[in-house]
C-alpha cells in the first residue's frame, strides 16, 4: 500500500492541472486506482505465465528422464537375455535377475514423472541389477577362459593318444614283423633232396622191375634258434599217373594249417645241429616206369621236392 500511495503522490505531482481542475475534482483518484490494478493485474499474469512455463519444461524434464531410465532398464535385460553358460546353477541366478528387471521397468512404467523419490529409487536400483551383472559377466568369462583351456587340453590329450595310438600301431606292426621274422626263422629247413629206387640189396636202381622201396634223403640244416626235440617228417609219393600212393591206412598230418595224408613218416631227435634223415616207401603193387615225384613236410611247411624216372 506505501508504494501505491507513493505512485500516486508522483502522479499528481507529474499532473498538477488535473488536480486543479474544477470539472474532474472526484474522478482523478479512481482512474489512477485502475490504472494500478491493471499494472498489478498484468505482473500477476506475467508472473503466472512464467510460473507455468517453467512447470511444463519441469515436466517436460522429467518426462525425459523416466524415458531415459526406461531405455536403460529395457537395454539392461537385453544384456540379461544375451548371457548364458552351461552352468545350471547361474542361468537359474540370470533368469531371477532378468525377473527383477522386468518387474522395475513395470513399477515404472506406472509411476508418474514427477515422483522424484521413486525415480530415484528406480536409478538405484537399476544401478544395483547393473553390479550384479556385471559380477555374472565376471563369472562367465571365467569359466569360458576355463572351458577354453579344459577343451585345449583336451584336444591336447586326444592328439597325445593319437599319436601314442600311431606309435604303439607302428611299434606293433614292427613287433610283428619282427616275431613273423623270428618266428620264420625258427622254422627249420632242409636241402639235399634226393628220391631214389633200391632193390632186394638195397643198391640203387633205376629199373622199375628191380626197384623194391622208394629212398628219400635229406638233410634238417643247422638253426640255432630252431626249436629242440624230436620232429617228425613226412613224404607224399606221386607216381606216374600223379596220384598219391599210400599203404591205404589213410594216415594224416596238418601243416600250415591243412591236413594231408601222406606216404610215409619218421621222427628226428633235431638239437640244433644239421642231421641226415632218409624214408622209405613200398608200394605192394610195385612200382611202373616213369616218373616219381616226392614232397617232403614237417608239421612246419614243406621242406622241398625230389623226382626220378624208372626205366
Amino acid at each position: 500500500m506505501e508504494e501505491l500511495d507513493e505512485e500516486m503522490i508522483q502522479f499528481e505531482k507529474d499532473h498538477p492541472s488535473k488536480k486543479s481542475s474544477g470539472g474532474a475534482g472526484g474522478g482523478g483518484p479512481m482512474r489512477i486506482a485502475a490504472i494500478v490494478l491493471g499494472v498489478i493485474a498484468v505482473a500477476l499474469l506475467a508472473a503466472l505465465l512464467t510460473m507455468m512455463s517453467k512447470k511444463n519444461a519441469l515436466v517436460k524434464d522429467l518426462n525425459i528422464d523416466k524415458q531415459n531410465l526406461t531405455n536403460e532398464l529395457i537395454a539392461l535385460q537385453g544384456d540379461y537375455e544375451s548371457l548364458s553358460t552351461t552352468n545350471a546353477a547361474i542361468n537359474d541366478s540370470l533368469a531371477v535377475e532378468k525377473e527383477k528387471v522386468g518387474q522395475l521397468i513395470e513399477r515404472l512404467q506406472k509411476t508418474e514423472a514427477t515422483n522424484r523419490a521413486k525415480i530415484r529409487q528406480y536409478e538405484q536400483e537399476l544401478g544395483t541389477l547393473r553390479s550384479i551383472m556385471k559380477g555374472y559377466i565376471r563369472q562367465i568369462d571365467s569359466l569360458n577362459t576355463l572351458n577354453i583351456s579344459l577343451r585345449n587340453e583336451a584336444s591336447e590329450a586326444r592328439r597325445e593318444a593319437q599319436e601314442s595310438k600311431r606309435q604303439y600301431e607302428n611299434l606293433r606292426t614292427t613287433t610283428d614283423q619282427l616275431s613273423a621274422k623270428a618266428s620264420a626263422g625258427a622254422v627249420v629247413k632242409g636241402r639235399g633232396f634226393n628220391l631214389v629206387a633200391i632193390n632186394e640189396s638195397n643198391k640203387v636202381t633205376d629199373r622199375s622191375s628191380r626197384a623194391r622201396k622208394l629212398r628219400a634223403c635229406l638233410s634238417l640244416i643247422e638253426n640255432s634258434i630252431a626249436e629242440r626235440g624230436w620232429r617228425t617228417v613226412y613224404i607224399r609219393v606221386k607216381g606216374p599217373d600223379d596220384i598219391l600212393m599210400t599203404d591205404d591206412s589213410g594216415k594224416v598230418f596238418t601243416c600250415d594249417g591243412q591236413q594231408m595224408i601222406y606216404s610215409a613218416s619218421r621222427e628226428v631227435d633235431y638239437q640244433g645241429e644239421e642231421v641226415e634223415i632218409c624214408l622209405y616207401f613200398a608200394a605192394s603193387q610195385g612200382f611202373e616206369k616213369g616218373k616219381y615225384t616226392v614232397d617232403i613236410y614237417t608239421d612246419e611247411t614243406k621242406l622241398g621236392t625230389a623226382e626220378m624216372i624208372l626205366k
